[in-house]
């Protein structure tokens, strides 16, 4: 880890009507993984946690993923050659990337700024920082398991990057070098040593790396199992509940607005009061941000998902299919395959041959796995918030002294949930941050 961010001391303290001292009152909006670690670790430091959402908390994107916690993961999205690749993959209808075209100015401000990051040197900036979060996040979600109880399927085995070609393999082997001198543990492997791994299914590979430290969870169960246990202890949930806007005092938010009043509350009217505010919107974070005076580039990259309920041959190893672009879990005899990255706005429109792209890629990985096609009525998407350098944004603002952002967190938000939950609850009480702030904060495009 690199050297502690330093913050000055300082515990937030509110006077009640009865006189008495309280630690301050903190107002979530987002009620996915984000805003759920993020309201976890502030509960356990003991503030009056409120979190909004306009849904129900029972989908979006972090119940349709992958649920990797991958330390693996640490070089960001904006990368070397992504951009050429992405033109490349763009003349395909059932591609795993796939760009709009639109008039839209944020869109191109994004698109700058991407292009601009995705080099080697940024690269070897920004690989170090993701890293710290990513371990973290690794170490914590055993805290959180072990204190909520493992009812969401959480296996510490590791991932597979599966290879069918050597030119591939051979980048898997040197991000394998780079990953041991983060500390990761990796395992090597020809063909016939993935094949011993996986010996109910044919694997069409020339080999693979096994990340070891790499864990995998349900993500959903994950979600309703956080979401029960934060009930438990206090913190209130507004949900299908949309905010409209923001009541200001000098350079503090201090109270959001919504459609409706809170809960069993006769005399409200949609008005939440906070001493702190933490913006966890995910997608929808640059709109939310906007009526508060704050910019932020940001867009939405549609992912899909299917999950199988019977496989009875199922693989053993989540994996990431490195030519295919896309992903494999598996929980028992349950598998999910997914993957694309699909920046087109943020809208409901699935496109079938993106998922067929998904299920010939795992065909060919894995010939003779008894799935069938996906249909289209039961294709899962969601909607990852994606950065123009691959790094979330996790931070206070600059004009807003009692807001926190936490978003932004690409293909990794199971992966980087506790860890930015955690950062959080040390930024609001004004602690020293256990990493490295600087390369996520706000204000940086």
């Amino acid at each position: 880890m690199e050297k502690e961010y330093k913050m000055e001391e300082e515990l937030v303290t509110i006077s009640s009507p009865t006189g008495e001292s309280r630690k301050g009152a903190v107002t979530i909006i987002g009620g996915g993984i984000i805003g759920l670690n993020c309201a976890y670790y502030l509960q356990k430091e003991g503030y009056e946690v409120t979190v909004i959402d306009k849904g129900d908390i029972t989908t979006g994107c972090s119940f349709g993923n992958m649920g990797y916690f991958s330390p693996s993961h640490f070089i960001p999205l904006a990368s070397p050659g992504i951009i050429a690749e992405g033109f490349r993959y763009m003349l395909k209808s059932s591609s795993p990337f796939y760009i709009k075209p639109r008039l839209s100015i944020s869109l191109l401000q994004w698109a700058y700024h991407f292009f601009q990051n995705s080099n080697a040197p940024t690269v070897t900036k920004h690989a170090p920082h993701l890293n710290n979060i990513l371990q973290l996040s690794r170490h914590l979600i055993n805290d959180i398991r072990d204190e909520i109880g493992d009812s969401f399927l959480m296996e510490e085995k590791g991932c597979l990057m599966m290879c069918r070609e050597q030119k591939a393999l051979d980048h898997e082997f040197n991000l394998a070098d780079d990953a041991e001198k983060f500390g990761l543990k990796t395992e090597r492997l020809n063909k016939q040593q993935v094949q011993v791994l996986e010996p109910d299914v044919e694997l069409n590979v020339t080999g693979a790396v096994l990340f070891k430290d790499d864990c995998h969870i349900n993500p959903g169960m994950f979600m309703l199992a956080l979401k029960n246990y934060l009930e438990k202890k206090g913190v209130m949930f507004q949900l299908n509940t949309t905010v409209t806007g923001f009541e200001k005092k000098n350079n503090k938010i201090v109270a959001v607005i919504t459609d409706k009043a809170r809960l069993n509350d006769k005399v409200g009217q949609g008005k939440f009061v906070c001493d702190e505010l933490v913006l966890a919107t995910g997608s929808w974070l640059p709109a939310v941000a906007k009526m508060m005076g704050v910019k932020l580039l940001l867009q939405p990259g549609k992912g899909y998902s299917y999950t199988y309920d019977h496989v009875e041959k199922n693989i053993r190893y989540p994996a990431i299919l490195i030519e295919g672009r896309c992903a494999m879990t598996p929980w028992g005899h349950q598998l999910r395959i997914g993957g694309t990255m699909e920046i087109s706005g943020i809208n409901e429109k699935i496109l079938p041959k993106r998922m067929k792209g998904i299920y010939d890629s795992v065909k060919s990985f894995y010939p003779d796995l008894q799935i069938d096609l996906p249909p289209t009525d039961k294709i899962w998407h969601g909607l990852r918030p994606v950065t123009p350098d691959g790094l979330p944004y996790i931070g206070r603002t600059k004009n807003l002294e009692n807001v926190v952002i936490a978003g932004g967190h690409a293909m990794v938000g199971v992966s980087l949930a506790p860890g930015t939950g955690k950062l959080v609850s040390e930024i609001i009480k004004r602690k020293n941050t256990a990493i490295d702030m600087s390369a996520f904060r706000v204000e940086r495009f």
